[in-house]
């Protein structure tokens, strides 16, 4: 009988930030699959707040006691970052049937480009389904508490970022 080969899955995104919601998903796929590559992608559409390097260095920090998570970035067509890795399956969170809609004609898309690659939908835990960057961003400018929706590091980049913009 031979061996399977190890599975294999991706997790892209913008991660600007890191959230509590997006490390709930990272952990527990990490106990699906044998590995999982979080893949921080450019996005320079989204004008994050965080260079890509930034975003990475931060996911690293707060996702240092997977062993079986890999942070790296990447940009261009999500076929390609999955044929680069040998994944198989792609993670994707959703929070609400809007996500759901947008997830699941991207996964239509990627399917024809490459039949063989599955998407695989997680729901957040229930304390971060309501939980988005774009909403963390928003209320960390106003500076008010993100500290139950994003972890300390972030927290911390965060405040320092908008600090530094303040000045600018």
């Amino acid at each position: 009988m031979s061996a399977r080969p190890p599975s294999i899955a991706i997790y892209p995104g913008t991660f600007d930030p890191l959230t509590l919601g997006h490390e709930d998903i990272i952990r527990r796929a990490a106990r699906l699959f044998d590995h999982v590559v979080l893949g921080v992608a450019e996005s320079l559409g989204k004008k994050p707040i965080f260079a890509r390097e930034e975003r990475m260095d931060v996911a690293r920090e707060a996702l240092a006691d997977l062993d079986n998570v890999t942070v790296t970035g990447f940009g261009g067509l999500l076929v390609e970052f999955a044929k680069l890795h040998q994944a198989r399956v792609v993670v994707r969170g959703v929070r609400s049937v809007t996500d759901f809609d947008y997830e699941f004609q991207m996964a239509g898309m990627n399917k024809q480009m490459m039949p063989e690659l599955e998407t695989i939908f997680m729901t957040p835990s229930d304390e971060y389904q309501y939980v988005s960057g774009t909403l963390v961003r928003e209320i960390a400018r106003m500076d008010g508490d993100i500290g139950r929706f994003v972890g300390p590091t972030v927290a911390r980049r965060l405040r320092e970022r908008l600090a530094a913009d303040r000045k600018a």
